[in-house]
């Protein structure tokens, strides 16, 4: 499987000689590969970026590695060569370009979860189906209501600073976690964003919509939306504002004693 720049990427079964190819870029630090720009120490040994980054000598001949010197020899075959997925042991089939492997890398299906609750404080990863165990676990302070049509409370809204409510939410044989945080996104300007999110899948995230509704004092405040895989996380929503978004002026005209309730719904999505 040998393909020019911009060849595009490629499934299925890898040839050995292919392998035999690839092997000659793997990093002996992390076993990652050596990808363009290709750097070598003094005798011709090669060591990936990120790792020549920390080290002192060639750790294959204990070499200089500096000055750097350039393999330009090296960086043509690898752009004519498709490199497997890092994750190819957790079950991606993909090869590609090297060119494309950190985008692919950064969404592809089979890398690990991460711990879905906000904040940056947990650094759990591991398989999907270990995500609700972890939760559990680790997070037991966090609610779960059962049905298709529930309201999430939020107590204490008027607490200062950037704050975070999180409940889970289980229906139709899936778990959803419904996260609201306050945040100032814009200086001086405090707001509140509002998601769901499916434990589980992209793919599986599709067959859902969720309603969110913000309801009283003779007003109504509605976002209907498909939940978000727990893969992509809740910051690249909040940044680009694709969910509920309402500031503590709207919130104070729909709170009842600094709490704040918001009605959620769940359906699925005729196929």
């Amino acid at each position: 499987v040998i393909s020019g720049p911009g060849g595009g990427g490629g499934a299925g079964p890898v040839s050995p000689q292919h392998h035999e190819l690839t092997s000659l870029f793997e990093c002996p630090v992390c076993f990652d590969y050596v990808l363009p720009p290709i750097l070598q120490c003094q005798a011709g040994h090669l060591v990936c970026n990120q790792c020549r980054q920390k080290l002192s000598c060639c750790p294959t001949c204990r070499g200089a590695l500096t000055p750097s010197i350039r393999n330009l020899a090296m960086e043509k075959v690898a752009s004519a060569v498709l490199f497997p997925c890092k994750y190819a042991t957790t079950g991606c089939s993909l090869t590609l370009h090297h060119t494309e492997k950190p985008e692919h890398e950064d969404i592809c299906e089979y890398r690990p979860y991460s711990c879905p609750c906000p904040g940056a404080s947990c650094k759990w990863q591991g398989s999907l189906e270990a995500v609700m165990s972890h939760l559990m676990h680790a997070h037991k302070s966090i609610t779960t209501l059962q049905g298709e049509d529930i309201v999430f409370l939020a107590t204490d809204i008027n607490l200062p600073g950037a704050v975070d409510w999180v409940m889970m939410q289980s229906c139709f044989g899936h778990h959803f976690m419904l996260v609201l945080e306050k945040q100032e996104k814009y200086e001086g300007h405090q707001q509140f964003f509002a998601i769901v999110l499916l434990i589980g899948t992209r793919k599986q995230a599709e067959n859902f919509a969720y309603r969110l509704e913000l309801n009283g004092n003779r007003r109504r405040l509605t976002w209907e939306a498909t939940p978000r895989s727990i893969h992509d996380g809740v910051a690249a929503a909040i940044m680009n504002s694709d969910c509920l978004v309402f500031d503590t002026a709207i919130a104070h005209l729909f709170a009842d004693n600094g709490n704040l309730g918001i009605n959620v719904t769940i359906s699925t999505c005729c196929p």
